[in-house]
């Protein structure tokens, strides 16, 4: 059986993950089983080189916010801003903070340095400014999509002035009350306001829809994929606020779908734009439902990658991520009758297995799931296994 096990691994590298996908896909996703390793992001720099060098890649997407994003697309194509100022203000989650994070920026800057626009690399965040517990305002969303318009088309067309929104949005403060996540009546999500606002938001999206023919030949494609960024983002927000003002049982299983269908939305405008690596967590990413433990109870929904796996098919490739030990979290080296465990007892310290010939090596029986002593490391649930391209493989995360 270890024998059988050591012939589904390969080295960590493009080659060897290109020969387990049909094609190249449109969107490759590289999952992660836990946030805020170095060790896993410096994994992910690595193989994002080798696809922009060997496979045509030109994009990468991370479980970021998606209008923070665009501060550093700007920094990388444009030389916008210096790059302390980049990671402080061009991510989310607290994932400036990370050295990989830090160098993936500053590699993308010099790759790009004398390039022609079309032979750039880009950078995109395809989180919306939320999390689970709180969501932003969509006021810059939104009057960024209104400021885009008003400058383009006959002000007669717009539904509202800049001023109607900014009195309809009030004090941003009421949309990120921090009670609201227990509270469903402290969210401003199903006031009066909130669906005015989505209605204009909706006719305003309509408005960029119908001026297409216009906006292309008065403005770049850059500009106006960004207008639908925001569009995108400020209806999503505004979707979400109202899910978290829903006071009925379902109402996390909303919130999580509301998420996750912006973060679906995202990625399918950045698989047209060609090739990219997506990186977030591998419950974002996977084909199967989602699931998590809230206080509520479980919660279940389909998350981006079954989303846009449905969409596109085999231009979607998805590689989930686990891990064999994460001492400096009490995660220790897994036991022997898991998945994790089979791996772990194998020399290489990571490799990327064939999935689907690894569960057919297996056979009808999958192995014991791991339990986590730690809710930050979600283990692989060997049943799933299949429905992954391929499967990557750590075998000691260590703190530097």
């Amino acid at each position: 059986m270890a024998t059988d096990i050591k012939d589904t691994t390969h080295p960590v590298d493009s080659a060897a993950v290109m020969r387990l996908l049909p094609a190249r896909p449109r969107l490759l996703a590289l999952g992660e089983p836990t946030h805020g390793e170095e060790a896993l992001l410096d994994l992910r720099n690595d193989l994002f080189r080798q696809l922009v060098e060997e496979e045509g890649y030109r994009t990468i997407a991370i479980e970021s916010d998606c209008v923070r994003g665009l501060i550093v697309d700007d920094h990388i194509t444009s030389g916008t801003g210096t790059l302390d100022e980049v990671m402080e203000r061009g991510f989310s989650h607290d994932w400036g903070a990370s050295a990989a994070n830090r160098e993936l920026v500053r590699w993308m800057g010099h790759f790009n340095e004398g390039r022609p626009a079309s032979d750039r690399l880009r950078f995109a965040g395809f989180d919306g400014p939320l999390e689970i517990a709180a969501a932003e305002s969509p006021r810059q969303a939104l009057t960024a999509l209104h400021d885009h318009l008003a400058a383009r088309v006959d002000e007669a067309l717009l539904p509202c002035t800049r001023e109607t929104l900014d009195e309809l949005l009030g004090a941003d403060d009421r949309w990120t009350e921090p009670a609201a996540m227990m509270d469903p009546a402290r969210s401003v999500g199903r006031s009066a306001d909130a669906a005015e606002l989505r209605l204009l938001t909706d006719e305003l999206t309509a408005l960029l829809d119908a001026q297409t023919p216009h906006l292309l030949a008065t403005t770049s494609r850059d500009e106006r994929d960004r207008a639908h960024l925001y569009a995108r983002t400020a209806l999503g927000l505004l979707r979400y606020h109202h899910a978290m003002a829903d006071p009925s049982p379902s109402r996390m299983t909303r919130l999580c779908t509301q998420r996750d269908l912006l973060m679906a939305d995202n990625l399918l405008a950045l698989a047209a734009r060609g090739p990219a690596l997506v990186h977030a967590h591998n419950s974002h990413l996977q084909r199967g439902k989602s699931t998590m433990r809230m206080w509520e109870g479980p919660v279940e929904w389909w998350g981006a990658g079954a989303l846009v796996s449905a969409e596109l098919g085999e231009g979607y490739g998805f590689l989930a991520t686990a891990l064999g030990t994460i001492r400096h979290q009490g995660v220790d080296a897994p036991p022997p009758d898991t998945l994790e465990g089979l791996l772990y007892a194998l020399p290489p310290e990571s490799c990327v297995v064939d999935a689907r010939r690894l569960a057919t090596t297996l056979g009808t029986t999958p192995p014991e799931p791991r339990a986590s002593p730690w809710f930050g490391y979600a283990p692989l649930d060997p049943a799933r296994l299949a429905d992954s391209d391929g499967l990557v493989f750590v075998k000691d995360v260590r703190r530097n």
